[in-house]
């Protein structure tokens, strides 16, 4: 017998005894769970004191490169957790999915960690704010690390993906994370976790690990920690009003079953690529991990001259579907995850059918290979048919397996208004080829859903489908679907920061930021800055240089030199007409290649390359005989890790001989670090 064990406080606990696990294929126990004897307001508490300032001395970009660390090792060793996984009934599709799809996640916030973070311990957030005439009171925002633990609560269906994906946004964020997996698959969650640490790459306390009940985990919560949830709606009401978390305010994400659709567009009649690709999808959502996935679709809105045909082709698709134990190759669907769980879908099927009819599969019997359909969670696909949409099970029953409805819609409107009868979606899908059909739909149920798909045939070979979330897009949906969004990019590492408003002197926000801003102090040498290595190079480090004149003759050389010969550089009677110049100017870009030439230092040095200009304006006309300044000012410093140089961002203020601000950009160099 199998004891899973939790990971708190900093060691292994392990239990008496527990509430057996079976195995979903042949009802043979797995494993036994429980949280007995775990001091949960401990593991919070070491979390915090451990975990927590551990995580906050690395920077955003050390932290993501950890995760690339830890994904390796995931990837080495995931053979283990696909075994397990085919103890939970999923087949080697399905655990594709949840497998390598967690660790993807890891592998996608390491990368966007380092591409859009600074390598820095707090987020400087959005522009500068003036906040008075003469520019000594500025604002910015900021966004640093809650001093919690984020704790997240986990579904049964995904026991590898979906603690990954709150994992990664947190950890890049610098907040440890605490893990309570549903138990009913808990054992792949356990193996994952043990897995995470024997990596080496999670300092102490930022992971730890309950097994079992949640008992009275919430009860300790404070202001500063989260909660992530997946499951049921009901559930999810019933934590987020938990009086803790109302009493403490404590930010609370849900994501949680819903009632997802997909909408098969009028231009896609039977015998149309978007016909075919609309049943291949329906098929697919019923089948993958046995129709339990959050994102699943559970009603199928068809054009109503299109029922029959549809009802007809989807249960073709359905009859080559071959469901059994996950070990054989020629099994195409696997077992719910218990027996529990396919009583509770032959409930809800029930249900459904009191406002509709099924027109494939069947509650009490289905065909096995390889496998007992009673010992084991068995159960056939289900499609129903409700031809009255007006009816209220579709809309508000929910069987979590292999089961959708089709229900017929009259025009655009009335598609939009049954979507929305879910009353809140993590994914909505169209498919149609009619671009103008796709726009007005999905611009009318956008606010019931977290995430819309358009398939047609010019992405279907690249799409991802239905069901499948991606770590750079918002995970989650409105309403009954929760109100959160997990994942999402750098989003979702934001829900982990404070966003704190800083009003201060410039010199003052730049100490706090890192970065130069306007009005704080520049450092002039005699060493110029691009002399510098990354080592010496400090913010505020500063050269100004010129003036040049521009002469009627640069202008001139400029157009026919880059065949820019736009009417106000060449054109003195049109630009004296133009109500903004009121005679020839220059060139914008003349402009910025002029400034480049002042501020350069020519020869080879630490700057490796110019690879970027960011924020160009221009904002004042620039005519013959105007003389140019510009100060080139270190803006901001980031080293990248594991490379002999880093990103210098150099504030590039160019001005008029009478002061007046003619451009202003941000220039991007790469420099060595010695």
């Amino acid at each position: 017998m199998a004891l899973l064990r939790s990971y708190v406080s900093g060691r292994w606990h392990t239990p008496d005894d527990g509430v057996p696990l079976l195995d979903a294929v042949t009802g043979e126990e797995v494993a036994r769970i429980s949280s007995a004897g775990v001091d949960m307001g401990g593991a919070l508490e070491h979390g915090r004191r451990v975990g927590g300032p551990a995580l906050r001395e690395l920077t955003f970009h050390q932290r993501a490169a950890l995760l690339k660390v830890l994904a390796t090792h995931l990837t080495e060793h995931k053979d283990e957790l696909y075994a397990l996984s085919a103890r939970t009934g999923a087949t080697q599709r399905d655990s594709l999915v949840d497998i390598d799809g967690g660790i993807g996640v890891l592998f996608t916030y390491s990368g966007k960690g380092r591409r859009e973070l600074p390598n820095a311990k707090v987020l400087a957030e959005g522009p500068v704010e003036r906040l008075s005439r003469e520019g000594t009171f500025v604002g910015r925002h900021i966004a640093a690390p809650l001093r919690g633990v984020a704790v997240q609560i986990n579904a049964f269906n995904f026991p590898v993906w979906g603690p990954l994906e709150k994992f990664a946004p947190a950890f890049v964020a610098g907040v440890p994370t605490l893990i309570k997996p549903a138990s009913q698959t808990a054992y792949v969650t356990a193996r994952l976790v043990e897995l995470m640490l024997e990596s080496g790459a999670l300092p102490e306390g930022s992971l730890q690990l309950v097994s079992g009940s949640a008992g009275d985990l919430l009860d300790h919560l404070t202001p500063q920690d989260l909660v992530g949830f997946t499951g049921s709606a009901t559930t999810a009401r019933k934590l987020r009003s938990h009086p803790t978390v109302v009493a403490n305010s404590v930010r609370f994400t849900a994501e949680a079953d819903s009632l997802n659709c997909s909408i098969l567009g009028p231009d896609a009649t039977a015998g149309t690529p978007e016909f075919d690709l609309f049943v291949k999808q329906l098929v697919a959502e019923m089948t993958v991990k046995a129709g339990q996935k959050c994102t699943a679709i559970r009603r199928a809105f068809v054009p109503s001259g299109q029922l029959d045909a549809v009802a007809d082709a989807v249960s073709a698709r359905l009859a080559k579907i071959t469901v059994g134990n996950p070990a054989n190759p020629d099994v195409r669907m696997g077992a719910l995850a218990s027996l529990d769980q396919r009583e509770e879908v032959r409930r809800s099927v029930r249900s459904l059918a009191e406002a509709g009819t099924v027109v494939f599969g069947a509650l009490d019997h289905v065909d096995t290979l390889d496998a007992d359909p009673e010992r084991g969670a068995f159960l056939s696909p289900v499609l129903l048919r409700a031809d009255d949409p007006d009816r209220a099970q579709p809309h508000e029953v929910e069987a979590f397996g292999p089961v959708s409805t089709l229900l017929p819609y009259d025009g655009v409107d009335h598609a939009v208004e049954l979507a929305a009868r879910g009353l809140g979606s993590l994914v909505g899908s169209v498919v149609t080829g009619d671009a103008d059909f796709a726009a007005e739909l999905v611009l009318g149920v956008a606010p019931w859903h977290g995430r819309l798909l358009v398939l047609d045939t010019d992405n279907a070979k690249e799409s991802t489908g239905h069901g499948s979330p991606l770590p750079a897009l918002v995970h989650g949906g409105p309403g009954r679907a929760g109100g959160g969004e997990e994942m999402g990019g750098i989003r979702g590492v934001l829900h982990h920061l404070q966003r704190t408003a800083i009003q201060a002197s410039p010199r003052v926000l730049a100490a706090i930021t890192g970065e130069w801003v306007p009005g704080a102090p520049r450092t002039v040498e005699d060493v110029h800055p691009f002399r510098k290595t990354l080592a010496d190079l400090r913010v505020g480090d500063s050269v100004t240089a010129g003036p040049r004149v521009v002469t009627q003759a640069d202008i001139d050389h400029f157009a026919e030199f880059t065949g820019d010969t736009f009417y106000a550089h060449t054109n003195p009677e049109a630009a004296a007409a133009n109500e903004f110049f009121g005679g020839i100017v220059a060139h914008g870009y003349l402009i910025v290649s002029f400034a480049a030439g002042l501020f350069v230092s020519p020869e080879p040095g630490p700057v490796l390359a110019n690879y970027g200009l960011e924020n160009l304006r221009f904002t004042t006309p620039v005519f013959p005989g105007d003389e140019l300044t510009v100060t080139l000012t270190a803006k901001q410093i980031t080293p990248r890790e594991n490379a002999t140089y880093g990103e210098v961002r150099w504030d590039s203020l160019v001005t008029k001989q009478d002061g007046t601000p003619a451009a202003h950009y941000d220039v991007l160099t790469l420099v060595s670090k010695s």
